[in-house]
């Protein structure tokens, strides 16, 4: 194929380093911009044949415009999610693609990391010790084993969670729209309602997509059907929580803790140094201030072999889509409806 140009932006010191080590092993030319993706920069994709963005690169109706008008072809996803771009804004105009997969022990070790942290509360341990304070006060935790996992999204990354879980001995119950009966059967998972899962289980993990009917699948009602001191990890997108119904929650006891790698307005502040500023968002700022909340920024895909892998998949898929035509992770409006059915069935409608 002829050489072709892609504008990355919001890029990272991480993001070209695993990028560089194979772009040239591909016929693109690549500009790294390191601000982020929107109306306001869109006008720098002009001339480029795709751009490459990550989850707070924002391509909304305007963006999509401008990319349209300035030649951009393909919107080449570094990340799994798609919920930052409107899809049907792109729709026979530019072609999106994504990573359906990197390293899905990547982020579910993350997530389990982040339950035996918030658990166990080794960060506080860590923090008091280096202070000269070796007081066991505070610390309690509970015993993983013999309680109930509830793994709500059962693709490959909910999949490696529910076995991670299930090698503590919990139980592990599971929700998804397109249960895999075959492995739920080999390693002891158990599919059931949401609403039972939210109701039985003493940890509930999201894995599953950001989509119109999984916007705010945790808020309040959910929230009080829960059993009490139960915990909440997300690595999944921000909004599948109503974080303000989630620090109603906590405030009243009802919610043992949360452990949160997203939060649903982190664009304002995920990713960047925010350490010599005042946090100006209140939701933030409250959540920050509970002792049984634990929150990261974006980081559990962050492992040397997902990156690794986000590199060789967007180099494929940009190869793929200009050199053969092919778009084998694409993300249409129409398949996106249903949590993209191409992955599902091979198809799109």
């Amino acid at each position: 194929m002829d050489r072709v140009k892609i504008a990355f932006f919001d890029t990272k010191p991480y993001d070209q380093e695993y990028f560089q080590r194979i772009t040239g092993n591909y016929p693109a030319d690549v500009k790294y911009f390191p601000m982020r993706l929107g109306p306001d920069s869109a006008a720098l994709a002009a001339g480029y044949d795709g751009v490459c963005i990550f989850v707070n690169d924002s391509v909304d109706a305007q963006t999509a415009d401008i990319l349209y008008r300035g030649g951009t072809k393909l919107i080449a996803l570094r990340c799994a999610g798609y919920n930052n771009i409107d899809l049907k804004a792109v729709y026979e105009k530019i072609h999106v693609v994504r990573v359906p997969a990197y390293s899905p022990h990547a982020v579910a070790e993350y997530a389990v990391s982040l339950l035996l942290t918030l658990n166990r509360k080794t960060h506080k341990a860590y923090s008091r010790i280096r202070d000269g304070n070796f007081s066991l006060n505070g610390l309690v935790g509970f015993d993983l084993y013999g309680k109930t996992a509830g793994i709500i999204g059962t693709g490959k990354i909910g999949q490696v969670a529910a076995e991670i879980l299930r090698g503590f001995g919990m139980d592990v119950l599971a929700s998804d729209p397109y249960p895999n009966g075959e492995w739920a059967q080999k390693n002891g998972v158990t599919y059931t309602g949401r609403d039972e899962l939210f109701r039985s289980a003493d940890v509930v993990s999201l894995h599953c997509p950001l989509t119109p009917e999984n916007y705010h699948m945790v808020n309040g009602t959910v929230l009080d059907s829960m059993k009490p001191g139960a915990v909440i990890i997300n690595t999944g997108r921000g909004a599948l929580i109503d974080t303000k119904a989630l620090i109603e929650a906590i405030k009243k006891n009802k919610i043992g803790g949360a452990g949160l790698d997203v939060y649903e307005e982190e664009d304002e502040y995920f990713f960047e140094d925010h350490s010599g500023e005042v946090i100006q968002d209140d939701v933030l700022a409250r959540l920050m201030t509970f002792p049984n909340v634990l929150i990261t920024s974006h980081q559990a895909f962050l492992t040397r072999e997902a990156l690794g892998a986000i590199a060789e998949t967007t180099m494929n898929n940009i190869r793929d889509f200009f050199e053969k035509n092919e778009l084998p992770h694409e993300v249409c409006y129409r398949c996106a409806q249903d949590s993209c059915v191409r992955e599902k069935t091979g198809k799109c409608f």
